[in-house]
């Protein structure tokens, strides 16, 4: 049985946020430019001793990377978990994670690219309401628009209004669901495991990138194939950063959902284009193709 939602506290100016590294190694001057955001933001920070450890493509081994991760789930003081670095490797210890603890200390947790796994995980398993938004190391170079966004996402307790930078209508309508997705690579790998979403009466958020266009349609062939889209209410797209002419990529979209009547809005600036809208994941919002908008039905925050 699903799990109810959890609504994680706001933080506040002094809150201390956690900094974990559950997938790929990261550089030392975009990780200090990184922190340096979060800190002007009023926040305090605390990075875990030997935060990184690189093996290989990795951050660190498996169980170390979820060590420090389950310790910043139980530190008290911690108020909100940010992630270094997506990459690869937050698949790898999705069976290591206490998601019981995170269910009793429950705090904000955010993340992107390959760290959608991490959130799909989260949500399903523990019930709380994460976040898809920058990354540390993509947080200190980012635009005073997205550095907002981010800020507004955990900081309020009121509902938010994601709206497209360049709204494309790719299928007209309104529908309500539970917001979840994310990468969409990173996704489709969750395929067969006990960590796949449902996206049942959900707003499927998607983005990727550096996949060409047959890759995109191949994956999300995949996951139509594996019923992973029935009863879905609708598909928000967000950013495709060099995958091809977003046209293309729109068209795409277009044609899997085609035997569906749901709305499907894209333009969406979230996941790795040049801005990165920070959003709730495991709430309902209302897609409206009228509105251009992806309206959230409550806050996510207490």
């Amino acid at each position: 049985m699903k799990p109810e939602i959890i609504k994680p506290p706001r933080l506040y100016p002094g809150d201390i946020i956690g900094i974990a590294a559950p997938a790929g190694p990261f550089k030392k001057e975009l990780f200090e430019r990184g922190v340096a955001a979060i800190k002007d933001m009023g926040f305090e920070v605390i990075v875990p001793e030997n935060l990184q450890r690189p093996v290989r493509y990795l951050a660190g081994p498996d169980a170390h990377r979820a060590k420090l991760l389950n310790e910043l789930i139980s530190t008290v003081d911690v108020k909100g978990i940010i992630c270094a670095r997506g990459g690869y490797g937050s698949l790898r210890i999705l069976d290591l994670i206490d998601y019981d603890r995170l269910r009793h200390h429950q705090k904000i947790f955010l993340g992107f690219s390959d760290i959608s796994a991490l959130i799909a995980a989260i949500t399903t398993r523990s019930g709380l309401v994460a976040f898809h938004g920058p990354n540390i190391t993509t947080l200190g170079q980012a635009s005073p628009k997205t550095r907002a966004s981010f800020y507004r996402a955990v900081t309020s307790d009121q509902p938010l209004e994601i709206r497209p930078g360049n709204p494309r209508v790719i299928n007209p309508g309104k529908a309500m669901g539970v917001v979840s997705g994310g990468n969409l690579a990173t996704l489709c790998h969750l395929l067969g495991t006990s960590y796949s979403p449902t996206y049942r009466k959900q707003i499927f958020v998607v983005e990727d990138i550096s996949e060409a266009p047959y890759q995109i349609d191949r994956m999300l062939y995949q996951m139509k194939m594996a019923d992973c889209f029935q009863g879905i209410s609708g598909v928000a797209m967000g950013s495709f950063h060099n995958c091809a002419k977003y046209e293309a990529i729109c068209d795409i979209v277009r044609a899997q959902f085609e035997d569906m009547q749901i709305p499907i809005l894209g333009g969406f600036d979230i996941g790795h284009g040049d801005e990165n809208m920070t959003i709730p994941m495991g709430i309902r919002a209302t897609l409206d193709t009228d509105q251009g908008a992806l309206i959230y039905n409550e806050a996510a925050l207490l």
